[in-house]
């Protein structure tokens, strides 16, 4: 039996960060893709996204996009959205030096290989603190959250089914993983939320109207 896992976080940390996106800004679902990119999930992504006609944002991680910069120009020539998810993907301490330097390095490699200028950020993890806000500021950039994790990446499609059956919402913005943790039942996972969002007679929505 699967235990009850809170996915929706607390509005106490709403409260303590207000200008952190939370959930989606209209009554439509935002699907978004952390770590990537990768070779043995984000084709796999991008066919599934394609045939449900489907435009998410992808967390990337600034070296792998150094590893895979054909891949990352590839999420943006299909209409996707490439958001900051820092340099390395390790854990950021807000109060140091180095987490401005991951934020400010991951932006540059991604303006430097695909030509655009991110203007979203997650942390690694969804791991913030007391200065992720100003830290925002000072980069330019919007912090994005999430109301729904899907747990794909222990690999266990009934967890995921348990996740979006007990916690989906109209305005849900939904977390999945582009990395080989997931890489068995990514596509299946985003087949079963568009058939539940049809089910609950939701709306999927594209990144630049959920998140502004």
């Amino acid at each position: 039996m699967i235990k009850k896992i809170k996915y929706v976080p607390p509005n106490i940390f709403q409260k303590l960060f207000p200008k952190t996106i939370w959930k989606s800004q209209i009554d439509k679902i935002l699907y978004t893709f952390d770590d990537g990119p990768n070779p043995e999930t984000t084709p796999i992504i991008l066919n599934k996204l394609n045939e449900h006609s489907i435009k998410a944002i992808f967390f990337c991680v600034g070296e792998n996009i150094i590893r895979y910069p054909d891949l990352a120009k590839q999420i943006v020539d299909e209409g996707h959205l490439i958001g900051n998810h820092t340099q390395s993907h390790k854990n950021i301490n807000f109060f140091s030096l180095n987490a401005n330097i991951a934020i400010a390095k991951c932006s540059e490699i991604i303006e430097d290989n695909v030509g655009i200028v991110p203007n979203y950020f997650r942390a690694p993890h969804g791991r913030i603190g007391l200065r992720t806000e100003r830290l925002m500021k000072k980069n330019g950039l919007k912090n994005v959250m999430w109301s729904l994790l899907t747990y794909d990446y222990k690999n266990d499609i009934n967890i995921v089914k348990f996740a979006v059956d007990n916690y989906l919402r109209e305005n849900s913005i939904i977390v999945f993983h582009d990395s080989n943790k997931s890489k068995q039942i990514i596509g299946e996972s985003i087949d079963l939320i568009v058939e539940k969002v049809k089910t609950n007679g939701y709306e999927i929505g594209e990144p630049a109207e959920c998140l502004n």
